[in-house]
């Protein structure tokens, strides 16, 4: 496991999951997005992960998803697959992800939002006994820790091996990762547009929606923050990332069904979203081919 953690260094690709005109997946598209997804070096893929409309889907969805991404990237990187929801789905999640070839799991946080701290450690812990595979855990929305907490659950929860912040407290996750050190694999998991902080504390990797539609920007920023080259992250953050969240920004749930229709512009199979998430509204169609252009510009 620490082999895992130590190899997981640069970009994860956070591919989307195609789906048809009538909302069924679309395999075919997905196979083909991550195969050449996957010939460019990031580090890993999450399948089935947020951006991938993991809630919209059944277990039987999700496992479909990742057994077509572990296919299509022909051993290329390791796939992590998104698990959630409650102990028993997310129990039964994390066997078919195993079964379908995952190399580890990338753990939601549970469904109720006031559980206390022993109930969430053993929701981990029991999601994380019900395979062999090493866990990431997201820390988004409610499931703020403190350093403390973080380490008490890495003691509780030992093939917990990857952290994925989706918090964006700078100051807080700092302090989590001087408190344990090597013991995870520390990801910036918020968005392209945090790039800068996650790597001015020290990440190793950061989570890339745009690996979908800009291999090129992704890697360029991750580069960027290895060399701790923060004026040329910036310029990439100001002319390419900051126009695309500031899109995203315009509506809630844009940050998948923006990033959908900005693949379809781009020649790109990826298809409409599931309800409750919203298509793009006419009003802003123009301004997300702008981006199109200036992407294709890079």
């Amino acid at each position: 496991m620490a082999q895992l953690r130590d190899k997981l260094l640069g970009v994860f690709g956070f591919p989307i999951t195609p789906f048809k005109q009538d909302l069924s997946l679309d395999l075919a598209a997905l196979e083909k997005n991550v195969d050449e997804m996957t010939q460019h070096p990031y580090c890993a893929i999450v399948a089935a992960g947020g951006t991938g409309e993991i809630y919209s889907m059944t277990s039987e969805e999700s496992a479909e998803v990742v057994r077509v991404a572990v296919q299509a990237t022909h051993g290329r990187m390791p796939v992590v697959a998104g698990v959630g929801y409650n102990t028993v789905i997310g129990c039964d999640m994390a066997r078919r992800m195993e079964k379908a070839g995952a190399d580890a799991l990338l753990v939601m946080p549970p469904y109720y939002i006031n559980a206390p701290e022993a109930g969430w450690i053993d929701y981990y812990k029991t999601i994380a006994n019900s395979t062999g595979l090493p866990l990431a855990l997201y820390s988004r929305d409610w499931a703020a820790f403190t350093p403390d907490q973080v380490a008490r659950l890495a003691d509780a929860v030992p093939s917990l091996q990857i952290w994925k912040d989706g918090q964006g407290n700078i100051r807080m996750y700092q302090r989590i990762m001087a408190k344990l050190g090597d013991r995870l694999a520390w990801v910036g998991g918020l968005g392209d547009d945090c790039a800068g902080g996650y790597w001015s504390i020290g990440v190793q990797a950061f989570t890339s929606s745009i690996s979908n539609v800009s291999p090129k920007i992704a890697l360029a920023i991750a580069a960027a923050g290895q060399a701790q080259d923060f004026t040329k992250m910036n310029e990439i953050l100001i002319k390419y990332v900051h126009p695309l969240y500031a899109l995203r920004d315009k509506m809630k749930g844009y940050e998948v069904t923006v990033m959908k229709e900005m693949m379809e512009l781009m020649g790109i199979s990826a298809g409409p979203a599931r309800p409750p998430l919203c298509a793009v509204r006419d009003e802003h169609k123009a301004e997300l081919q702008r981006i199109v252009e200036l992407y294709k510009s890079f």
